[in-house]
């Protein structure tokens, strides 16, 4: 087989998973800290690692049944353990996007295009030492090898291409925040 003939066959499996597939429903957390800075984790390079831009919000997916809210609180407290946190705000509307083609079929274990997503804005009332990325509650996955805080703007230099216009729509619909929150506005 030629690699035009490849080339066209695989392009033909791209068109037909994009119909196949739908998205799979997720929920994010901006978490904001006190200073209006926002929480960043980096990603542990997996087999679904993808590209070197490896930082990103809480984020995961939502369990038959339940609320696309009580996800976000589960998988932030999975992923961060924070439990002092309370939300401020919900995007408008659901966000979503498609995994590239080089990763249609193989990436998100090969059963969606991609993820439709609930995303909140959460305010961080803890202390730091709460965070605790290397042991999960619950026997939770390990998700991310570091973390720090960021500017908002920062995270759509920090995610992988395809998640950016995603990341994007977050600064937009939550860039106010960091200012309201250092005036105490949410006290």
């Amino acid at each position: 087989m030629g690699k035009k003939t490849a080339s066209a066959d695989r392009q033909r499996e791209i068109e037909r998973l994009k119909k196949k597939l739908g998205y799979r429903r997720c929920a994010g957390v901006a978490l904001f800290n006190r200073q209006g800075k926002i929480w960043l984790g980096h990603r542990k390079k997996n087999s679904e690692s993808h590209g070197p831009d490896l930082w990103q919000l809480p984020q995961g997916g939502i369990d038959a049944g339940e609320k696309p809210l009580a996800a976000a609180k589960r998988e932030l407290w999975e992923e961060t353990g924070v439990t002092h946190a309370r939300k401020l705000e919900k995007c408008r509307h659901w966000l979503k996007y498609d995994l590239p083609d080089d990763i249609l079929g193989k990436g998100l274990k090969g059963k969606y295009r991609g993820q439709k997503q609930a995303w909140y804005a959460f305010l961080f009332d803890g202390d730091d030492s709460e965070i605790n990325i290397s042991h999960p509650p619950k026997g939770a996955p390990v998700e991310f090898d570091d973390w720090r805080w960021a500017e908002l703007p920062e995270i759509t230099d920090q995610i992988v291409h395809f998640k950016k216009p995603v990341y994007e729509e977050l600064v937009r619909q939550f860039g106010h925040l960091p200012e309201a929150i250092r005036r105490g506005d949410f006290d």
